[in-house]
């Protein structure tokens, strides 16, 4: 007699039901974060660093903070709770201390290993090699070339280039206010004169934006591109999500992408055909750069950092300094004298005599503590072998940073931390404890910013002029401008809307 044998279902097809498959993927990732997490706490080398346990534990926290716009804030918030050096991620330091400047970015000795950029932050997608991300060797040679667009003697005869978009945004202005009755957006004019200025220096030609009262595209991309590149930081720490947001990435912002390097080639390569000498930024690049090895890629990579590093830096602090004096009037009116004496006539205001002006100077140190234009720390990775931080021991292949924002609103150098004083940096009895060595806003040692002389040039010339032509006032809907920005990478600023009356009405 037959038996028919029906077998039962074994373990290996109980796994392979979907559902099944799905809840023990689950539990293995839950059980895979949880390892890590406990890992990262307790057994990490860098476990006896204070921070928020969630933040030691795992990157993702950070991520977020990131991704939403605040992690300045966090950051301070978190030193005013653990101290002067917090662990923010399982692999990342931050510092508030004026020792980390000089540890993390001073000069170093002959052999002695420096704190090197990290190439998954400053190389995302395998960027070409420029000054920003150079190794140390590399970087010194670009250094030196570059350095001749940002001497004396340029700068010097840099002056009428910068004198003449100077005079046309004081042009538009005036015809822009409507003799006082309409408000004007300073972001937009600061950022149109900007870019013209350094289009200029660094393409031999603006960007047309004062003269068309728009951004050029190129612009417009760059300013896209400062959003995404927290995205894109923030993924090069979770591989799978990077693989993700390139595969989704829309092919409209890929074209735009492509016509960006296209017209930065198209101004670049009509620079280089000019066949003469000019006192621009990149002089310097193009005469040695057969010697230097350097491609197109390079050279394209370099003057788009260039302009971006000189322009909307230089138009953020100029916005962050008009909304403190205009929430400020006293202080308003004691540097609008200041400028209105100090000089007969508007011709008088050149380079040189600007930087008599004590007060103003003042008040633009003070606007750079309160609202720095690069508001986070620029990481540096921590050599093999570790290595010292303001008095502590780092292991090799540690991120450690100085956040320019919680360093300069931190009770611990200065007084009055959140308020507005311009006396501060003008022997002020009340501010005698304040600690000038935690501000480097230009940051220190063989990598800090060429164009720091440049920039308070700029800056002061700038508003000198608008200062001398016209009287200011805030709008009532930009009282609070700066209360809730954002930060991802530089600020995201939103209109700052001035009236402006013409100081000599026709």
């Amino acid at each position: 007699m037959a038996v028919l044998v029906t077998a039962s279902p074994g373990l290996g097809d109980f796994l392979l039901r979907p559902s099944i498959m799905l809840l023990v993927t689950l539990v293995a990732f839950i059980g895979y974060y949880i390892a890590g997490l406990l890992y990262n706490i307790y057994l990490h080398p860098l476990r006896s660093f204070p921070g928020p346990w969630f933040i030691r534990g795992s990157r993702i926290p950070y991520s977020i903070s990131q991704l939403s716009g605040r992690t300045p804030f966090n950051v301070l918030k978190w030193h005013k709770k653990y101290g002067s050096v917090v662990r923010i991620g399982p692999n990342e330091l931050v510092f508030s201390d004026p020792r980390a400047w000089r540890d993390i970015m001073g000069h170093r000795s002959s052999g002695e290993p420096e704190f090197e950029k990290p190439h998954k932050i400053f190389r995302v997608l395998g960027q070409p090699t420029t000054i920003m991300n150079a190794p140390r060797e590399e970087h010194g040679r670009l250094r030196r070339q570059l350095a001749h667009g940002f001497s004396d003697r340029s700068l010097r005869e840099q002056q009428p280039i910068i004198k003449r978009y100077i005079d046309m945004m004081v042009q538009r202005l005036h015809e822009s206010c409507e003799a006082g009755s309409k408000s004007t957006d300073m972001v937009k004019w600061y950022n149109y004169t900007t870019f013209d200025v350094i289009g200029d220096l660094a393409f031999g030609e603006s960007f047309g934006c004062l003269e068309s009262g728009q951004y050029h595209p190129w612009i417009s991309m760059i300013f896209q591109n400062i959003k995404a590149g927290t995205w894109l930081q923030t993924a090069m720490f979770f591989p799978w999500i990077k693989i993700l947001m390139l595969a989704i990435t829309p092919k409209d912002m890929m074209k735009k992408r492509q016509e960006h390097n296209r017209l930065t080639e198209e101004k670049l390569l009509k620079r280089m055909n000019y066949g003469f000498e000019r006192p621009d930024f990149i002089e310097g690049l193009l005469g040695k750069k057969d010697e230097l090895g350097l491609s197109m890629p390079q050279l394209k990579a370099t003057s788009s950092s260039l302009i971006t590093a000189g322009s909307e830096t230089t138009a953020t602090l100029l916005s962050g300094v008009t909304y403190l004096l205009g929430v400020h009037p006293d202080a308003l009116a004691k540097l609008t004298k200041e400028v209105r004496t100090a000089f007969r006539t508007e011709d008088e205001i050149d380079y040189l005599s600007v930087s008599n002006l004590s007060y103003m100077l003042a008040c633009l140190d003070e606007a750079l503590r309160l609202y720095p234009p690069a508001p986070l720390g620029i990481p540096r990775q921590t050599p093999k072998g570790g290595g010292n931080v303001a008095g502590y021991y780092v292991p090799e292949d540690t991120l450690v940073s100085v956040f320019h924002y919680a360093a300069y609103h931190d009770e611990k150098f200065w007084a009055l931390a959140d308020e507005f004083h311009p006396e501060r940096w003008l022997g002020d009895p009340k501010f005698a404890n304040d600690q000038h060595d935690i501000f480097q806003p230009f940051h220190i040692g063989p990598r800090n910013c060429l164009g720091k002389n440049l920039a308070y040039i700029e800056m002061r010339l700038i508003l000198a002029r608008v200062l001398w032509n016209f009287d200011m006032k805030l709008a009532d809907e930009s009282k609070n401008w700066i209360a809730d920005q954002k930060i991802f990478l530089l600020w995201e600023k939103p209109p700052l809307n001035v009236y402006l009356t013409p100081r000599f009405q026709d």
